[in-house]
């Protein structure tokens, strides 16, 4: 027999009942009945219960063991009477009585427990990651990750790519964030620096006549963390392919993605690739707020701004005097209620914004019955001070009412539309144009709208985050499905308000739509065949046609300020291959952990990385990051100067 074990322990049942048999694993968990010992014990793969009692040659040592001792058991296996059979376990029809025992690994006391569902610092996870990582849950997190990798690179080998590695230690290059600095040993002063991403090498794959290169890459970012990004490195599936377009990209990524949501979503519905809608990127900041937009909510806002202008409604109208302003509404189907429009603006002030002004619709008739139940009892008061006079005024009133309802219901009848009444502040702006935004954004009675002004990028986030918001308390937002789009029409380059300086918005080495002719007029016109892919309201790929020509990535660089002699000194290497018969190319990159984070329904990423850092970039296991030596410092020609 084998020194550690003869099955796992997911691999016994009914067929083995009488044979002898040895497992290995850990405790999980113990229970005493009347002297009879029962454990549960785990390994990797599942659990088996096995039992000891007084009978047994090594009942004094099992009474010993306590929760997470690897221990090692040999003993014969024995079917469950009928009524004690665990129908949720592989191994739930059987038991192994123990009839001999080594402990493998003792354990002391734990910091966190295995067995159960308690809920524990994150601090405590993280520094005792390998008892974490013991836990049903993360074990499922990590097979899953572990799943997802193997079917992409499979779903990748079967679309004509090959798997190509690049350096981890390479030349600084812009990417959107800071680069984590390596210095040099053998060249004192200089630095190297850990990829962001292997851009300008699969860039160079493609100069070099490869056509379809991907791999699973790590990257490294010195990032501010947030709940789906870390604030140090992450694994991104990379891929590039020479003479394509755009379109060759999405129809080449889209069934890889698609198929690695269909296989491990757990039947949530994934939409055909082909009906992924690709949506501009200005289009998108409208109508959702943000460039990965979760189309999950069907929750589209729109530019109300000329019922505004000019109103009576002073905060906006005035607003829109101011160049650059606008008015957006947020449609709200089924929230037409003071209390949940309170809400939403208390949300938008705790948001950082002043608020959001609202309107909701109520049934008409409804209202006028309320009227007619206030002036009931306004009558009854009147008839009892014998007030003839309000009497007969209130009396007037009712019977006006009634027939208005009676009007109102009869044309509902023929119509067959309730008649609507709007509330709330900006309905100062009058009857008709508040039924002008009504019918712009398709409500009625029950519902409601919300609005924001100014600068969209002052209170674009908060819009987005509000439909979000929306889409979630009203129950619009399907949970059982994975909607994605493509955003594309990125804007290359953005333009600080203060300075006026312009710099790359995005990817600095893509193609701009219309190639140098672009780059001559306004920069901030010019858009880039650049392309998100959202899914949930996360991005999950980013990608690019190349700008593969050396004359129209001087300008483009030119641009945003960097002169031709810095151009061919940060990216010489590139810029040098592309006057060598350059093909055009493209690509992109999906973030792994971010995949496998939606897969596992986790909102978290640190919950699906097997050793993450903490959100102060520290790896609390491993003391990292920590001070070097002197001897180091020396070694490297360096001296850490303290912080003011």
């Amino acid at each position: 027999m084998h020194a550690y074990r003869s099955h796992t322990c997911a691999a016994l049942n009914k067929s083995n009942v009488g044979d002898t048999v040895r497992l290995s694993g850990w405790v999980h968990r113990i229970r005493d009945h009347g002297g009879i010992l029962f454990i549960d014990l785990r390994d990797h793969y599942g659990v088996t219960q096995v039992l000891c009692d007084p009978d047994s040659p090594v009942f004094s040592e099992v009474e010993k063991v306590r929760s997470e001792w690897c221990i090692r058991i040999d003993g014969t296996v024995k079917a469950r009477d009928e009524s004690l059979v665990n129908a949720k376990l592989p191994t739930g029809e059987i038991e192994v009585f123990v009839r001999d025992m080594e402990v493998l690994g003792a354990a002391g006391e734990l910091p966190l427990m295995v067995f159960g569902d308690q809920e524990y610092p994150e601090e405590t996870r993280l520094r005792y990651r390998y008892l974490d990582l013991r836990r049903e849950a993360m074990q499922r997190n990590m097979t899953l990750r572990s799943d997802v990798v193997a079917s992409i690179r499979k779903r990748m080998w079967g679309q004509g790519f090959r798997e190509y590695q690049t350096p981890i230690i390479t030349a600084s290059s812009p990417e959107g964030a800071r680069d984590f600095l390596v210095p040099s040993r053998l060249h004192p002063g200089k630095f190297y620096a850990l990829p962001q991403a292997p851009q300008q090498f699969k860039q160079l794959i493609m100069v070099s006549g490869f056509d379809r290169y991907f791999q699973i890459a790590p990257c490294f970012r010195d990032e501010d963390p947030r709940a789906d990004r870390s604030p140090t490195d992450f694994y991104q599936l990379d891929m590039e392919m020479s003479f394509v377009t755009q379109q060759d990209v999405f129809d080449t990524v889209s069934p890889v993605i698609a198929g690695v949501f269909e296989e491990f979503g757990g039947g949530r519905k994934v939409d055909d690739p082909a009906t992924w809608p690709q949506i501009p990127y200005k289009e998108a900041a409208l109508k959702y707020g943000t460039d990965k937009p979760d189309l999950r909510n069907p929750i589209e806002m729109q530019d109300v701004s000329e019922h505004f202008r000019g109103s009576g409604f002073a905060i906006f109208a005035k607003l829109l005097e101011q160049e650059g302003t606008e008015i957006r509404a947020i449609p709200a189907p089924g929230g037409g209620s003071k209390r949940f429009c309170e809400r939403m603006n208390s949300f938008a002030q705790k948001e950082g914004l002043p608020g959001m002004g609202y309107i909701f619709w109520r049934d008409r008739c409804d209202v006028l019955r309320g009227e007619l139940g206030e002036l009931n009892s306004q009558l009854v008061k009147a008839e009892r001070r014998k007030d003839t006079e309000s009497v007969s005024s209130i009396s007037a009133r009712i019977a006006e009412l009634g027939a208005e309802i009676d009007l109102l219901e009869e044309e509902a009848k023929k119509t067959g539309k309730r008649p609507v009444e709007a509330a709330g502040p900006p309905t100062r702006i009058g009857p008709e144009r508040t039924e002008a935004i009504r019918q712009q954004l398709g409500l009625g009675v029950g519902d409601a709208a919300f609005f924001l002004g100014g600068k969209p990028q002052a209170f674009q986030r908060v819009a987005g985050k509000a439909r979000d918001v929306i889409g979630a308390e009203l129950g619009l937002t399907d949970q059982d499905r994975f909607a994605f789009a493509w955003i594309v029409d990125f804007p290359i380059y953005e333009k600080d308000e203060e300075t006026g300086e312009i710099d790359f918005e995005h990817n600095p080495f893509s193609m701009p739509q219309g190639g140098m002719e672009a780059l001559q007029g306004d920069p901030m016109a010019v858009r880039g065949f650049q392309y998100d892919l959202a899914c949930n309201g996360y991005e999950l790929v980013s990608g690019a046609i190349r700008n593969h020509k050396p004359e129209i990535m001087l300008k483009a660089f030119e641009i945003a300020g960097y002169g031709e002699d810095e151009v061919k000194s940060r990216f010489g290497g590139l810029y040098k291959a592309f006057g060598y018969g350059a093909p055009p190319h493209g690509g992109c990159a999906a973030g792994i952990d971010r995949i496998v984070m939606l897969l596992a329904d986790q909102q978290n990423i640190r919950e699906v990385i097997m050793f993450p850092m903490n959100q102060r970039a520290e790896d609390l296991l491993m003391g990292a990051p920590s001070e070097p030596s002197s001897d180091q410092l020396m070694e490297l020609s360096l001296r850490v100067l303290p912080r003011e």
